[in-house]
């Protein structure tokens, strides 16, 4: 198998990353920086407050459909559909099409622009096309086992499995009550609904960190690594409608190749989701195409 099949194949590695902005890793915990409250009947709630209501709120619908757009710098333009569950661990089918960059550039040569995932609680499939099937014994399937994943990639590696493993939307809302630095900002409307817009700003590394048993040394490496990418903090906002659910999130940083930005709208929650395992015979792991790239 060539170079360029497997650029391909870790070019879905870099999407599917990208795919997990529909709700980054967080964690619980933080101060209040905002006096100001959401008022809900007679009782003003402070941003802090109403967060954890709407953790909670959001993490008990189960599912919903999500669309959005991502772009990172020079590297990806992105638009993203499909549904998202998270009762018993993450599934869910979404469509990833590649708009610009290099990642639409290397898909282009395999003669497409969209990327379709399925996502279980142990592994992501990614489809990669009539191409690669020629190019991989006929089989357009790539699995990612999580667990294999980390094995792989060290520090960032645990910190890629846990994200895969915990993209629900309430995620985002874990981040701001982490950041310390939440601010209600007013009512503003969403697609025709009206909703209550939280903001704040959190430190990429250290949340990250919060949130994986990384040791010392693995910690070391993973702040590294974003150093070296450029980034360093990020900005976040959520808007929650009347029923303190999430119908749209942002997400803004620096990089090194430009900035990063990703938008994502929430809606139709408790949505079925029934995303399926593709067939053995159609589907390569990661590891073994991996294992197939020549010595050098």
């Amino acid at each position: 198998m060539n170079s360029t099949t497997m650029r391909r194949a870790g070019l879905s590695i870099a999407v599917a990353a990208a795919l997990t902005g529909v709700a980054a890793c967080g964690s619980s915990g933080g101060g209040d920086s905002d006096a100001k409250g959401k008022k809900k009947g007679s009782v003003a709630l402070s941003p802090i407050a109403a967060l954890r209501t709407i953790e909670n709120k959001t993490d008990n619908a189960d599912s919903a459909k999500v669309e959005g757009k991502t772009v990172m710098g020079t590297q990806m333009s992105m638009d993203m559909k499909g549904v998202m569950g998270w009762k018993d661990g993450v599934t869910g089918e979404v469509t990833a099409t590649l708009t610009g960059g290099t990642a639409a550039d290397q898909m282009e040569q395999l003669g497409q622009s969209t990327i379709d995932y399925r996502y279980l609680p142990d592994a992501y499939y990614a489809n990669m096309g009539d191409k690669f099937a020629s190019q991989s014994g006929g089989k357009h399937w790539i699995e990612y086992d999580y667990a294999t994943l980390a094995e792989m990639g060290g520090a960032a590696g645990e910190a890629f499995k846990d994200q895969m493993q915990n993209t629900t939307p309430n995620q985002s809302v874990k981040m701001l009550l982490a950041s310390g630095d939440v601010k209600r900002v007013g009512q503003e409307k969403v697609r025709g609904t009206e909703a209550t817009h939280y903001s704040g700003t959190v430190d990429v590394a250290d949340l990250t960190g919060k949130n994986t048993d990384l040791d010392a040394e693995q910690m070391s490496e993973l702040k590294k690594q974003f150093k070296q990418a450029g980034m360093s903090t990020e900005k976040i906002d959520i808007w929650v409608n009347g029923d303190d659910l999430l119908v749209k999130k942002t997400e803004k940083a620096d990089m090194k190749t430009g900035s990063f930005s990703q938008t994502v709208y929430y809606s139709d929650y408790g949505t079925p989701v029934s995303a399926e395992k593709p067939p053995a015979s159609d589907t390569m792991s990661f590891k073994d195409l991996m294992n197939q790239q020549p010595q050098a």
